[in-house]
């Protein structure tokens, strides 16, 4: 009886366990991991509020200095 080697023995798992890492999404939405999970942060996310911070003033000041910056007009630039 031929003895197998620990190589193949290694090669057969490194490509089993790369055959699971890459079904793993399907795997998982059989197995409905991925709904619990968005429930879970479903369940998380409802104790959050969403508060206007500084960042979204200081865009719409932006925002308004460019609208008020002066344009050059095509004709003008050949003069």
């Amino acid at each position: 009886m031929p003895r197998v080697s620990w190589l193949f023995i290694a090669l057969l798992a490194g490509g089993i366990a790369i055959l699971i890492a890459a079904e793993w999404p399907r795997l998982g939405e059989r197995a409905g991991l991925q709904a619990r999970e968005r429930k879970r942060r479903a369940r998380k996310k409802s104790h959050l509020k969403l508060l206007r911070t500084e960042t979204d003033d200081f865009e719409a000041s932006v925002q308004r200095d460019l609208e008020r910056l002066p344009t050059i007009e095509e004709r003008d630039r050949r003069s």
